[in-house]
């Protein structure tokens, strides 16, 4: 898995790659290596946040090589033109420094022709670069968002898969978590809530998220209800109970403040939802390959009637995994809510689908037994750089469902096909 996904990453590195022309701050900084030497420099720059941050870089970088600007000219292209032809009237024009999308003005032609003082205007913009889309900062710190979430809620999907089961609820629970945080930030509070209170809604929503994975857990248990009828049937409660607390709506009614945890970047930019995913995969993985609890899920998976001969609780270890199922769709729930600062009962849909492919394609069985927690990681990534692939080439969304469906195909096949040669070499 690890090699597909290096192979995934490296053909859409490849489908993506594409001449781009640097913008903001990185623009300011690569005209100014080109303009190392020259005197007198002009910058013009559009009235946006991206030619406030070209300007401004450009600015620091010319005065700190010993050649500062000019002066710096900001406006629509009448505006600009007007205070060009007024530093001409005292000193001819020498060197126009912006963006490339400034350099499209006619205004600067229209000089050069009309007034003398403009004859010898020259206009300087950032070089075009080569780049890859797919593997620049901000769309692989994209990438890692996407993931974060349905990554977190895959941890418990694994420990329900390696015990042979399945939990279907999983998004319906993200968005039922989701307005439940929200509803109770916006009785403690609202946009006022301190961060006492949004530790406390945080908190409250998790641990009744695992409450209903314990329910779900039970009906598996007590009273032998196949997984695949419990979930479906929690999912169908969960997604009502998600519409009833919100009243059909979304709840903005959220702190600024709340964003920290599913925008906020305080690692050195490693966004802190990565990090706590970081952080619950690291623990997850101790637990299922270090402790005896680890090794009773596996145990439960590979062999149930061993297992509860072997003295493990079969009941215990069931609710354990179903609880913590329902635990980790809380943490999306709310991670989800802190993303998108509202909650909302139309969260969540379609993830049951990605967090249990993401299960699948790390290698995960279905039939219990078999399953790593970095495997389910893997996997995570692989549908994550799938879908923002394959957005980065405007495949359709109908074609992504297509496309997503076949790979959820083809590594049960696989699994299949694993299976079938190990029960032939044991016969």
């Amino acid at each position: 898995m690890l090699a597909v996904l290096a192979l995934l990453c490296a053909f859409f590195a490849l489908a993506t790659y594409h001449d781009e022309n640097p913008t903001g701050a990185a623009a300011g900084r690569a005209l100014a290596a080109d303009l190392k030497g020259r005197t007198g420099v002009i910058i013009v720059q559009s009235q946006d946040s991206e030619g406030e941050a070209f300007a401004r870089s450009l600015e620091e970088a010319l005065s700190k090589a010993g050649t500062p600007a000019r002066g710096t000219l900001s406006g629509d292209p009448p505006t600009v033109r007007a205070a060009l032809e007024r530093v001409a009237a005292a000193e001819p024009l020498g060197v126009v420094a912006t963006t490339r999308a400034c350099a499209d003005w006619t205004l600067f032609e229209a000089l050069k022709a009309e007034a003398p003082a403009c004859a010898g205007l020259e206009v300087v913009t950032p070089r075009t670069v080569r780049g890859s889309t797919f593997l620049s900062s901000s769309n692989l710190r994209n990438i890692a968002d996407q993931i974060s979430v349905i990554a977190i809620m895959a941890v418990g999907m694994t420990l329900v898969i390696i015990t042979g089961g399945i939990d279907l609820s999983v998004g319906s629970l993200l968005a039922f978590g989701s307005v439940t945080a929200a509803w109770m930030i916006a009785h403690m509070g609202g946009v006022g809530a301190g961060p006492g209170a949004l530790l406390l809604a945080s908190v409250a929503t998790i641990l009744l998220c695992g409450l209903v994975g314990s329910v779900n857990g039970a009906m598996v248990t007590l009273f032998k209800v196949p997984p695949f009828i419990s979930s479906l049937a929690m999912m169908q409660v969960t997604s009502g109970l998600a519409f009833i607390v919100s009243g059909g709506l979304s709840i903005f009614d959220i702190p600024r403040s709340f964003v920290w945890l599913g925008r906020g970047a305080d690692l050195g930019g490693l966004p802190n939802a990565v990090a706590l995913m970081a952080l619950i995969y690291v623990a997850a993985h101790i637990v299922m390959s270090q402790t005896r609890i680890g090794r009773n899920i596996y145990a439960l998976g590979g062999n149930f009637e061993a297992a509860r001969l072997s003295g493990i609780s079969t009941r215990k270890v069931l609710m354990l995994v179903y609880s913590i199922s329902g635990v980790m769709a809380g943490v999306g729930g709310v991670i989800t809510t802190s993303q998108l600062r509202a909650g909302s009962a139309t969260y969540g849909a379609m993830y049951e689908l990605y967090v249990i492919a993401a299960v699948v394609v790390g290698g995960a069985s279905l039939s219990g037994g078999e399953g790593r927690i970095f495997g389910t990681l893997i996997g995570a990534l692989i549908i994550g750089v799938i879908r923002n692939g394959m957005n980065l080439m405007d495949v359709e969304p109908y074609l992504q469902k297509v496309v997503l469906g076949l790979v959820i195909l083809g590594a049960v096949l696989l699994d299949m096909l694993k299976r079938k040669r190990w029960n032939k070499a044991g016969a």
